[in-house]
């Protein structure tokens, strides 16, 4: 497995730290891997390491409470700092007093889960600034490419068009294999990091609400319009129910709720959000006869890729015609249009003049799939294979 460096790099200097280290993320986009990376490292300098797999059955047999937690690193430690790892410790109630406990017992503990309920207010309570969060995400496609060369491979920007960057997916090498996996990834999601966790009891409404959802990403939706379309659909559902909902999935590390803003009102637009997925797969997998959605995939796949290349992204209503991205990172802003093509003129235009009005100091970026150079005196046209080779916008 490829070295995720973007993301250890952050945790590398917290590695001697007594502040709980907390690697969260959606399922099987590499939390554990980087975890065993971590743990790597640090065996360079120290063998005084134990780590817990909490979906391990042998693991959860025997340690069913957060004091059994504590009371197994106590009989299996060295003396001098150890160094605790807790893979999915969100599966043992109260998991938060065993973290608190042991950077007591001279432990730098670090923690993974696949729901921000780890972050939650009653445990950040607890926690109460004894703790660092970093976010892990599925492959961008340079890692994607990375990794399908280790096993001797070669992925396409096509390939990651439909079927994304959850890391394992590669492994399989039918297409059939890959749906298989993706299909039981996404059974599990919801099931067990939503249904079973938050006790929904509206399942099959709930699952109609989260395909939904996740066939319609990259677009612009307030909880009144959903409750409206499940309406329509013979599903009674309220505006709060929805919201609720919705908050799930976003804490499930499935979806983003990305804000809007305003030129004219130079405000956020608090009523609605646009909402992309943590991996396009999960759009592919609920498309029927190969029409995927290479559009709005596309869309969703540059917005990953720019929080990837660690910029702040909102949307921006610029007098009605919508900016896709408005990137911004070291005190520099740029604006990001993007379409799968502009070939034809009537997309050319609309996607141009979505810029107009904008300061000339502003960067603009149009994004596409076109092989012809669509540049101008204003607009930065990069071609999407390009783009995802890039590090950063610069």
């Amino acid at each position: 497995m490829i070295k995720r460096e973007k993301y250890i790099a952050p945790i590398r200097g917290f590695y001697k730290s007594d502040l709980i280290k907390i690697i969260t993320g959606v399922r099987r986009s590499g939390k554990s891997v980087v975890l065993v990376q971590i743990m790597e490292e640090i065996r360079e300098s120290s063998d005084n390491i134990i780590f817990l797999n909490f979906e391990d059955r042998i693991v959860t047999e025997s340690i069913v409470t957060w004091k059994d937690i504590v009371k197994y690193v106590d009989e299996h430690r060295q003396d001098g700092r150890c160094y605790v790892f807790l893979d999915e410790v969100q599966e043992i109630a109260d998991w938060q007093y065993a973290c608190k406990t042991l950077r007591l017992h001279d432990c730098s503990v670090f923690i993974t889960g696949s729901n921000s309920k780890l972050l939650s207010r009653e445990f950040t309570k607890e926690l109460s600034g004894r703790y660092v969060d970093f976010r892990i995400r599925p492959f961008v496609y340079k890692e994607l490419t990375k990794y399908a060369k280790e096993l001797n491979k070669t992925i396409s920007v096509s390939d990651y068009l439909v079927w994304g960057g959850f890391p394992k997916r590669i492994e399989f090498t039918s297409e059939n294999d890959q749906r298989r996996y993706l299909n039981d990834l996404d059974e599990t999601i919801v099931l067990n990091d939503i249904i079973n966790r938050y006790k929904i009891r509206k399942t099959n409404e709930f699952k109609k609400f989260a395909g939904f959802i996740l066939i319609s990403n990259a677009r612009i939706y307030s909880a009144k319009s959903i409750a409206d379309y499940m309406k329509v659909k013979g599903i009674s559902c309220t505006s709060n129910t929805i919201q609720k909902w919705i908050m799930y999935l976003s804490e499930a590390y499935i979806i983003d709720q990305v804000k809007r803003f305003s030129r004219k009102a130079k405000k956020e637009l608090e009523q609605s959000h646009k909402l992309y997925n943590c991996d396009v797969a999960l759009n592919s997998i609920r498309c029927s006869n190969n029409r995927y959605d290479i559009s709005h995939n596309m869309e969703n796949i540059i917005y990953n890729e720019l929080i990837y290349m660690g910029y702040e992204v909102s949307v921006y209503d610029n007098n009605g015609r919508e900016i896709d991205f408005v990137a911004e990172k070291d005190n520099l802003r740029y604006f990001v249009q993007v379409a799968y093509s502009v070939a034809e003129d009537k997309a050319y235009q609309r996607e141009m003049s979505a810029f107009s009005g904008l300061d000339q100091i502003d960067k603009k970026i149009l994004i596409t799939n076109d092989e012809i150079d669509y540049s101008t005196s204003n607009v930065e046209h990069i071609r999407l294979g390009d783009f995802l080779l890039k590090d950063d916008l610069k």
